[in-house]
């Protein structure tokens, strides 16, 4: 070895020992959850005397690092840069900091700077710095089954497709998305996958399974023998009763809202009138969209062309799986037609030039998908001059006379299946008024009264005078 080379080795060595030396590390850390306790430690080595520990958070792809926290060794102080109002992070043995309760925002790389004094000079600081990606992870908030296109009407002729739509929202990453149907997972085609029909329906099916037992054709219970009269006979008015005589009643006599103000009700269900022998494939799709807050909401679909034979009271859920959660979360429904409807009257005994208001209340049983309701008045056009009104609840202005006996239906439908019901509206006669009536018309018998009195007077004076 050459002089000259021992010489450079030395003056190496001289260098070292006047720098030092330092390596930093940071453990690295598994995903966690929001609301968790975090740990960022930094562990570095040294021979120098240290200077400062500096935490940066880093963002924007690196572009910006903002500090969060520092330990100045000089005075022995650390103080936080984030948040004035509140504190979060903590130091733990001058370079580990804790960060209780994440939140998504959290998420990212960080870095912790840690600088020595230079030994050669008090005034340099060396510097050495290490790196770590926190991966925060939040589960689903809230999950939710919703049929698409509804409310839809129900097909009597022909099959349709149908999707239900499994809504899950506040998920990082993305989760996993299934559905199963009375309990065993639907094992569904990807959309695409396999080419589907010109009309739109499923391309293909699997092995046939036999249908339910079941009526296939129209089921409507017998006509009650009022609805048929009101096809032959015209309704009465004011406070008649259509099922009683019209015998004469004593002065005075009030009618009994009990026996009288009842509506009648007519109940009838259709089912399709084709039958589909085999069940269809399921095809399954999903999207995911980004939401503001850094967490993804997925919307998985499952489409089949619709049975209701079949799928009437069938149990669809859908599932989630994420690795935040310790068991799936679920969300279900269950298929079913509309029947049994229950319908409100208001006022309940209706007066002539009251407004009438007839309401859908509810069902006997969960209906989903969300039915459509259509009101129809029998033989004739609504008060309002059309031949139908769509919604929950049908608005009778000023009800004339006219109208009592007259029956109203209301259709409920959904894909699975449709009912019809009818109530008759009963119209009382409004005291008020029929006496304004009556004084009307004692005031025009009294003008007439006094033009003939007058025109006789007339009459006797001119033959005086003649």
């Amino acid at each position: 070895m050459s002089t000259l080379s021992l010489c450079f080795l030395l003056c190496a060595d001289l260098l070292d020992l006047a720098l030092g030396y330092l390596t930093v590390t940071i453990e690295p850390l598994p995903p966690v959850v929001v609301g968790d306790t975090v740990t960022l430690k930094c562990n570095f080595k040294t021979d120098g005397r240290l200077r400062e520990i500096v935490w940066y958070r880093v963002t924007d792809g690196g572009t910006i690092k903002q500090k969060i926290f520092t330990y100045d060794a000089m005075f022995n102080t650390n103080y936080s840069h984030m948040e004035d109002y509140r504190r979060r992070e903590d130091l733990v043995y001058q370079s580990t900091v804790r960060l209780p309760e994440v939140r998504i925002s959290d998420n990212g790389p960080y870095e912790c700077h840690v600088g020595i004094y230079d030994r050669a000079t008090r005034e340099k600081v060396v510097l050495a710095s290490g790196n770590i990606f926190l991966n925060v992870m939040s589960p689903p908030l809230s999950i939710s089954v919703v049929a698409a296109d509804s409310p839809a009407p129900f097909s009597r002729y022909q099959p349709q497709n149908f999707t239900l739509i499994c809504i899950v929202s506040g998920g990082k990453p993305a989760p996993t998305v299934y559905f199963k149907r009375d309990g065993e997972l639907i094992e569904a085609m990807t959309w695409g996958q396999t080419p589907m029909g010109s009309d739109g329906s499923a391309g293909g099916l699997r092995d046939p399974r036999p249908l339910i037992s079941r009526e296939l054709d129209d089921t409507k219970l017998q006509k009650s023998l009022s609805l048929l009269d009101l096809d032959e006979k015209p309704p009465r008015l004011f406070t008649e009763d259509p099922h009683r005589d019209n015998t004469p009643r004593a002065p005075g006599y009030e009618p009994n809202p009990a026996t009288e103000i009842i509506p009648e009700t007519v109940v009838s269900r259709e089912f399709p009138r084709w039958v589909q022998s085999a069940e269809p494939l399921y095809y399954f799709r999903n999207a995911h969209i980004p939401l503001n807050d850094g967490t993804v909401e997925v919307r998985a679909m499952l489409t089949w062309t619709l049975n209701p034979q079949l799928d009437n009271d069938a149990l669809f859920s859908c599932e989630v799986k994420h690795p935040a959660l310790s068991m799936p979360m679920q969300a279900e429904v269950t298929l079913a037609a509309p029947k049994d409807p229950k319908l409100a009257m208001s006022p309940p005994r209706a007066k002539v030039g009251d407004t009438v208001r007839i309401l859908v209340q509810g069902f006997k049983s969960e209906v989903f998908p969300e039915p459509l309701f259509t009101w129809t008045r029998v033989g004739g056009h609504l008060l309002d001059g059309k031949t139908k009104h769509d919604g929950k609840e049908l608005v009778l202005e000023r009800v004339p006379a006219e109208l009592n006996g007259s029956m109203y239906s209301c259709t409920a439908q959904n894909p699975l299946g449709s009912t019809d019901t009818h109530t008759r509206l009963i119209v009382f006669e409004n005291p008020s008024m029929m006496k304004g009536s009556q004084i009307s018309n004692d005031a025009a018998s009294h003008k007439e009264t006094s033009r003939v009195v007058l025109a006789l007077l007339l009459l006797t004076v001119t033959l005086e005078l003649t």
